[in-house]
């Protein structure tokens, strides 16, 4: 058809459909970043914690070993690695890093010790083996280990391959967002 035929009232029946799912579908991401901005919801593209939307609840107490939260994480040596290396997604965070979803293992003054594991004053964590390479074959440096600093946070996940504390150290408490909480999600 060229530029000075009309369109027909058939052609035209045809692309309303097309349209309304072009319509449809702006309506949506827009109500997400709507969401994400005002209501807190971000959505993890990664296995570390199921795949999926979630949302940054208001942390009305003090943090606590078992609490699942949104970090921002600390812009050290190790997360820049992990960021170029692409264990972090991009965000809003300080570095231009996105929020961590990670549990609370330990806090401040709890010891850890990092060796084919992790343990925690002496008890031993479950799923918290250490992996010697990444996928594509890199090595990994975990932590070395030592006493959680006051006003700090030691995460970890148990997902294998997450790269978490044992690897980057505790985290400023200072970066924590609000709890992690499941909206819509699927186990990866």
């Amino acid at each position: 058809m060229t530029s000075h035929e009309k369109t027909t009232p058939a052609i035209a029946r045809q692309r309303r459909p097309a349209l309304a799912l072009i319509a449809a579908s702006f309506g949506v991401a827009l109500a997400l970043i709507a969401g994400g901005a005002v209501g807190g919801l971000r959505i993890n593209t990664t296995p570390s914690e199921p795949l999926g939307l979630w949302r940054i609840a208001r942390l009305d107490r003090p943090v606590h070993v078992g609490d699942m939260l949104f970090v921002c994480p600390p812009e050290t040596e190790a997360v820049f690695e992990g960021f170029a290396r692409g264990y972090l997604r991009a965000g809003l965070c300080p570095g231009g890093f996105g929020p961590l979803i990670k549990t609370v293992a330990a806090i401040a003054g709890q010891r850890i010790d990092v060796a084919g594991d992790v343990t925690i004053d002496g008890r031993p964590i479950e799923s918290s083996n250490l992996v010697a390479r990444d996928g594509t074959g890199r090595p990994l440096r975990p932590y070395a280990g030592g006493t959680v600093p006051a006003d700090f946070l030691f995460l970890l996940s148990p997902f294998p391959g997450s790269w978490d504390s044992r690897y980057f150290g505790p985290v400023p408490a200072s970066g924590v967002l609000g709890f992690a909480k499941q909206v819509l999600t699927c186990a990866p």
